[in-house]
């Protein structure tokens, strides 16, 4: 779990521009990609990094893929290994026709074999995969691993059917992830899968096939002939180039020494702009920052494991007089030059289907803001220039991991705000892990981070009030009606009946405000011009890239 919140701690530094005079060479054969870590593994079982995941995807597919709706806001289902799928009545179960024309790179056909092992291994607790306990619709055992025979009927090779438990609510991508070879796999001893040699030599059947690995260097991946994806006209080499440092990727792509780069920082775009062979794609992100506020007592709760509310935070009203006190603006227009959207809550702008557009986010007002902490008794009553409540200055640390600009920008301007209103707050930088550490310890008053919200929209993890099963929930907020709201969204609903239960969520959560909420980030990505048929949406950017081609102006 930690592992997955580093994926959302995206940590930039200042960058210093070389010459922009000269224009990227020319890659005929192929398209490098710049990416800041190596990955651990090519097995989709522990694929836990963004990048990571998007090179798994490209080696095994999966029965669906989806595409990215961009009116709706939302996935569309198309067929991949499946040529076609088919849900009963009642939705209780779901079958799939799949292709007869896909083989292994070994020469080994492809089959439903493949789709039930897959099943079989992603929830075997001695597998310990990523996607372990998430299998909640299918019949499990008492350890959360499959029923096979209970969820499985198998008709054909190219046939089969899967159950779910009765009264349960059964999406398509409930089932959907990249499924592994089972002539490869049931050789290995299941504790012995994650490091088994096959997870570093992939026999895989997507349409690129792995020619190199170069740690800490370069993944090379080479197109498949043999995929039903296979085009002549595409790219036929893909690399993924390790740079770690943001300075390094953005100076490579300026040379043309890498042809694609994401997450590039707004104050860098001005420059970049001035290279005649890189185009900037932009789109609406789901990543924002926040300020958490923690709602309890971080020392009640260090020792006792009690919640008890926290004596500057605990109050809702504090907190929406902490966010009306925040001048989100000037860190919006400032510092990331309006690449981004004021949040009002945890629902991104992107989904607009279940976003309640009539909730406004809360203006920056000094004098709005004094009155709610006066409201609920928070005065300067020893005139030492900070507001005071029972005999306690409002007074904390706020906590920002290191290494990271934009959160430094952000904690000053949020500090000199909160010094407007009588509130002395001190900026302390720790090491990420420390930090990441003390958001799990719940340790800390308040602190700035970012949160990377997936897709299909998952709202649970995050402020659900069972913290034993939703660790993710680090303000500790806590409201019954949410929790209510949170598994009505789980059980089967109508469209109309989800979207009411969606707006009601988002309006209690922005009554509550449990943190501030800053900023949607744009995500901003610069790639070489000669790269064609690229389609950059929230999915990410490296969807579809087999259907890429470069073609070189002369």
């Amino acid at each position: 779990m930690k592992r997955k919140l580093l994926i959302v701690l995206v940590l930039v530094t200042t960058v210093f521009l070389v010459s922009c005079g000269k224009k990227p060479p020319k890659h005929p054969d192929r398209v490098v990609v710049g990416i800041p870590e190596d990955v651990e593994s090519f097995n989709p079982l522990y694929t836990l990094s963004v990048d990571a995941a998007n090179i798994g995807d490209l080696l095994y597919l999966s029965l669906v893929e989806f595409n990215w709706n961009s009116k709706e806001g939302s996935l569309v289902p198309v067929p991949m290994l499946a040529k076609k799928w088919e849900w009963n009545k009642d939705s209780t179960s779901l079958t799939f026709y799949l292709r007869n024309d896909v083989e292994w790179t070994d020469g080994v056909k492809f089959t439903s074999d493949d789709v039930v092992f897959s099943f079989d291994v992603y929830s075997d607790p001695d597998v310990q995969s990523r996607l372990y306990g998430t299998f909640k619709n299918l019949f499990v055992d008492g350890k959360d691993h499959i029923d096979i025979k209970k969820t499985f009927d198998v008709e054909s090779p190219y046939e089969f059917t899967i159950h779910f438990l009765p009264k349960s609510n059964p999406k398509l991508y409930d089932v959907v992830f990249p499924i592994i070879p089972r002539h490869i796999f049931s050789k290995i001893e299941r504790k012995n899968i994650p490091t088994a040699d096959a997870n570093f030599h992939p026999v895989s059947d997507g349409p690129f096939v792995l020619d190199k690995w170069n740690k800490n260097q370069n993944i090379i991946l080479k197109s498949n002939p043999k995929s039903f994806l296979y085009n002549t006209n595409n790219i036929p080499e893909l690399v993924f180039k390790i740079i770690p440092d943001y300075n390094g990727r953005l100076t490579q792509l300026e040379k043309g020494e890498i042809d694609l780069m994401e997450l590039i920082r707004p104050d860098d775009l001005p420059d970049l702009k001035r290279y005649s062979d890189i185009k900037i794609a932009s789109v609406k992100g789901r990543e924002y920052d926040y300020v958490g506020w923690n709602n309890i007592d971080p020392a009640v709760y260090k020792k006792n494991k009690k919640f008890v509310p926290n004596k500057f935070f605990g109050d809702a009203k504090v907190r929406v007089a902490l966010t009306y006190a925040i001048n989100r603006n000037e860190i919006l227009e400032n510092y990331m030059l309006n690449n981004g959207t004021i949040a009002s809550g945890p629902v991104s702008p992107i989904f607009k289907g279940v976003l309640d557009s009539t909730i406004s986010p809360y203006k920056y007002d000094v004098g709005q803001a004094k009155k709610l902490l006066a409201e609920d008794g928070w005065k300067d009553t020893d005139n030492n220039g900070i507001i005071d409540k029972n005999g306690v200055d409002f007074s904390f640390k706020l906590y920002i991991p290191s290494g990271n600009p934009l959160r430094s920008y952000t904690a000053t301007v949020v500090k000199n705000n909160l010094k407007e209103v009588g509130i002395d707050a001190e900026i302390e930088t720790i090491e990420l892990g420390t930090f990441i550490d003390n958001l799990y310890n719940r340790s800390m008053n308040a602190w700035i981070v970012a949160w990377y919200i997936p897709i299909p929209l998952e709202l649970k993890t995050y402020w659900y009030s069972d913290i034993s099963t939703t660790p993710l929930n680090f303000v500790s907020y806590k409201n019954n009606r949410v929790d209510q709201l949170l598994d009505y969204m789980e059980k089967k609903q109508t469209k109309d009946e989800l979207k009411k239960i969606y707006f009601e969520f988002q309006k209690i959560i922005h009554r509550d405000e449990p943190v501030t909420f800053l900023y949607w980030k744009d995500d901003i990505t610069g790639y070489n011009k000669a790269i064609r048929n690229i389609e950059i949406n929230p999915l990410g950017v490296v969807h579809y890239c087999w259907n890429w081609s470069v073609k070189n102006n002369e």
